[in-house]
Parts: structure tokens; sequence; C-alpha cells
């Protein structure tokens, strides 16, 4: 993995853990800033059942709008050895099943974005972002990320990705009952205890990561009731 992108996931952890909101789905408020106002929804998506192994699609996205998510995100949270990427969080999932429900305003600004991202990487790359070597995806990513992206009108390039870069960080870090963080591969990483019954006083003192099992979601919370 390269310094570039271990400095993007370390970036991503520390902004999650340093987050009052991570144990719930909207992480940041500038998903599509400045976009159009009814375009601008990023308020936590309903509890939705995620699919089977947390990888699928379906809910929302085809095949190939599913398959440049998951390149897309996974580029933006690479995993590495012993560290969870989007791919291994299910962020993916996520995303599909928000923009079938509460995320729904967001469909277009989905559908119209990976449109123009398709036709600036065919115009320079002459093929999909997904057949893209990773050196030129990132090359692409860095183009979004400072508006570089001339086939871009709306959502312009700067609002598409701070919106998926957004939905990432929510996919990664939000409760699973959300259908991302997987295995609460996201809660692991930066050591968020969830919401556990009782903290120690040792707990409670100690400035390391959380690590005791279980680590406990909303399903499970919902169960006891």
């Amino acid at each position: 993995m390269s310094k570039r992108h271990a400095s993007r996931r370390e970036f991503l952890a520390r902004a999650a853990a340093g987050a009052g909101a991570v144990a719930g789905a909207g992480l940041a408020g500038e998903a599509a800033a400045g976009s159009q106002e009814q375009h601008t929804d990023t308020s936590a998506p309903a509890a939705a059942q995620p699919r089977a192994g947390g990888q699928g699609h379906g809910a929302f996205f085809n095949h190939d709008e599913a398959a440049t998510v998951a390149t897309l995100t996974e580029r933006l949270m690479p995993g590495a050895p012993g560290k969870p990427g989007a791919r291994d969080a299910g962020v993916l999932n996520y995303i599909d099943l928000a923009l079938a429900g509460a995320y729904a305003d967001l469909q277009d600004f989905y559908r119209r974005g990976l449109a123009q991202l398709d036709e600036h990487c065919r115009k320079t790359h002459n093929a999909s972002f997904v057949q893209l070597r990773a050196a030129q995806q990132d090359d692409v990513i860095r183009a979004l990320e400072q508006g570089q992206a001339a086939a871009f009108t709306w959502p312009t390039a700067q609002e598409f990705f701070n919106t998926i870069r957004t939905h990432t960080m929510e996919g990664m870090f939000a409760d699973p009952i959300y259908g991302g963080n997987k295995d609460f591969a996201g809660w692991r990483l930066v050591g968020f205890p969830g919401a556990q019954a009782v903290f120690t006083p040792a707990d409670m003192q100690s400035r390391q990561a959380f690590t005791r099992a279980p680590i406990i979601g909303l399903q499970a919370q919902a169960r006891k009731s």
C-alpha cells in the first residue's frame, strides 16, 4: 500500500475515532456540500438488514455501478494486513441500502456522479475506473478531490468526492445494523467499544483502545429489549 493510501486510511481512522457520532450512521455533515439543497440530506439511514456477507448490492446499484463504488471506496479506505478496508467492512452494502432508503434523495446525485466518473475515466485513460491500474485510480481520485475532472457538471467533482468519502466513513464506522461495519471491522480498527453494558473504573481511566470482547451494537441491544 502506498504512503498516500497509508496516510489516507490513518486520516479517516483518526477522524472516526474522534467523531462523537461514530456509533450512529452520520459521521460528517459535509456530504454533497454546496450542491443543490434537495440533494444534500446526510441524515442517518434507517436501520436495514444487510445482505449475506455484507458485500451485496441490488437494492439500488446495478452491477457496473456496484463494481465502481466498491473499487472507489476501497481506494479511499484501503485494507492492509491486519487492518480492514472498505471491502472488508461491507461499505458497498451500506451505501446501496442507504440509497434505497433514507438517502433516496441522493439517487440521482449518485447516478449522475458515477456516469460522469465513467466519462472522465474513458476520456483521460480510455477505460472505466475499475479497469484502471491502482496508480491511475489514485490520479482520478486526486482529480475529483481537487475539482479537476472536467467531465463533471452536476454534481461537481468535489461534491461527488466529498459525498462518497463521507459515506465510506459511515459504512466503515456506523453501527452494523445499517449494513456496514461488518463484524465490527471499523470499530475494532479504532478501538471503539460499542454499547457496553458496564465500563469498569480501569476502562474509564485507560487511554488505550478498547479491546475487551464483546463489542456490542444496536442489533444485540434490540434483542434484549
